[in-house]
């Protein structure tokens, strides 16, 4: 078998096709590498595969996947409005410093699809908001 086909683990099928740009997207199958050839060192796209592939795409495209901005602290977040938090994953790491920016120092918190989190210096409250296709990558985990 070559080294750039790859056996799709949701269907078990062979696939081949390896997503060169974001419009060749076509799901998860589409997003693995196509290995290095014999003698050489891969580089970061012929060896990268989910959504690692997918922000190599971007990038190469010069679109922004993923939004890296940071979080607006215009407020405390409360149980009751707490501050949403996109993550394609079941948790992500959030560094507090309160409202306003800067008001104490960097506070690490992981809110989980199943808790939010509390800052214990100002007690803003952080909450996951999950994007995430459920099953879509069951090799992530």
């Amino acid at each position: 078998m070559s080294a750039w086909v790859r056996a799709a683990p949701s269907e078990g099928k062979v696939s081949n096709k390896s997503a060169f740009t974001l419009a060749q997207v076509e799901g998860p199958d589409s997003l693995h590498g196509t290995a290095a050839k014999v003698g050489t060192v891969p580089t970061d796209i012929e060896q990268s595969t989910g959504l690692e592939r997918l922000e190599l795409l971007g990038k190469l495209e010069g679109v922004e996947v993923f939004d890296m901005s940071p979080l607006k602290a215009e407020r405390i977040g409360t149980m009751a409005n707490p501050i949403v938090i996109d993550s394609y994953d079941d948790f992500r790491y959030v560094g507090c410093t309160g409202s306003p920016a800067g008001s104490h120092e960097i506070q690490w918190l992981k809110p989980t699809t199943e808790t939010v989190a509390r800052c214990w210096e100002c007690g803003s409250v952080y909450k996951l908001n999950p994007l995430a296709i459920p099953g879509a990558y069951p090799e992530h985990h």
